[in-house]
């Protein structure tokens, strides 16, 4: 991190304002991230606001300080004091972000505060300026550069359960189980340290990963029976909803996370979307395997970007004219698309 001596003098000294934020519809990497380093900074008293852009899935609740978070959205109110907040801060920490609209419309008000930024994200094509970055778009998850900071700050030893859960959970989700590319041997390194330091990783798991309602379970049921659709000469399968349809099963946030995944999980496919029709926009999720580059894709067709293999997208056109635009892009992106399948099996001697 550039400046982190000063960082680190800031933090350990005298109580200033901070508050922690993260992206709308925070995940767990967002959450867990905001809510590691709040269970920090609180080993220096300062004074810590966790305020979320917008609602979150109720399977990461049970995080350790999540009943600190504030809502922005949850009501007028916590509009206008969020907005006071922001103004008098004193060090804003971004995390697991890479641009001002990310956080939605808090992002004018962090953008213009006079307060410290520090950028700690690992998505690609940073536009945020802060004093204080820690940027690395190979790493896993946010998370493990939240572990990152405070082994530099020379804290390791203030790592404890609720820190380390928070952690475990970001990097579990963000590498899908530690099975992507982005699973690297410092990973593991990671995740040793942290069952060292006792966290139950199993308990953990069940609690992201096995805390479906029984509505969650058939709608996913419904769309992968009804709404897959899969186009083998393109390598790709895509899934569309609409908003009567979410509103069929009383679907709630965090319901539609993993589906695209399921998608990509069909043999022979490259890449892999997900088009979701919201209040105001449709909202657009896309995965890939190898080399092709969703990052790419969704940034320059769908306002959007991430990572190569996974990233997100919006349209402010109806759901049918941006199921219209994806369909007709492909031919576009059949070639690439195709190549990643055409490495030959290598024959060994038996």
């Amino acid at each position: 991190m550039q400046n982190l001596s000063q960082l680190k003098a800031l933090i350990q000294g005298i109580p200033l304002k901070i508050i922690i934020t993260t992206h709308h519809k925070p995940d767990a990497d967002a959450l867990g991230s905001s809510l590691a380093l709040f269970n920090y900074l609180k080993n220096y008293q300062q004074d810590i606001t966790v305020i979320a852009p917008s609602d979150y899935p109720k399977f990461i609740f049970w995080m350790p300080g999540n009943n600190c978070v504030v809502n922005y959205e949850e009501s007028e109110s916590t509009k206008l004091k969020t907005a006071e907040q922001i103004v008098n801060a004193d060090l804003i920490f971004c995390l697991d972000f890479s641009a001002y609209d990310r956080i939605n419309a808090m992002g004018e008000m962090v953008s213009k505060s006079g307060a410290r930024k520090v950028l700690i994200d690992h998505h690609l094509n940073p536009s945020i300026k802060a004093e204080f970055t820690l940027w690395d778009s190979k790493a896993a998850a946010t998370c493990e550069l939240i572990y990152d900071l405070i082994v530099s700050m020379g804290d390791r030893s203030k790592i404890d359960v609720n820190i380390g859960e928070c952690i475990y959970a970001g990097i579990m989700t963000d590498t899908g189980s530690f099975r992507f590319p982005s699973t690297s041997k410092k990973v593991h390194l990671i995740i040793a340290d942290l069952i060292d330091v006792g966290i139950n990783n199993s308990k953990i798991h069940r609690l992201v990963y096995d805390n479906n309602t029984e509505e969650r379970l058939r709608f996913l049921g419904y769309t992968l029976n009804k709404r897959l659709i899969v186009l083998n000469s393109y390598h790709t399968a895509y899934i569309v909803l609409s908003k009567d349809e979410l509103g069929n099963f009383h679907s709630q946030t965090g319901d539609t996370e993993g589906l695209v995944n399921y998608a990509l999980s069909i043999e022979g496919i490259c890449m892999a979307a997900i088009i979701i029709e919201r209040e105001d926009m449709v909202k657009l999720s896309f995965r890939s395997s190898g080399e092709f580059s969703v990052n790419e894709f969704a940034g320059k067709h769908f306002e959007g970007g991430g990572h190569k293999n996974a990233a997100g997208g919006k349209s402010s056109l109806s759901l049918h004219d941006t199921l219209e635009k994806f369909l007709n892009l492909l031919p576009l992106y059949q070639t690439k698309l195709n190549s990643e399948f055409t490495t030959p099996t290598v024959l060994i001697p038996c």
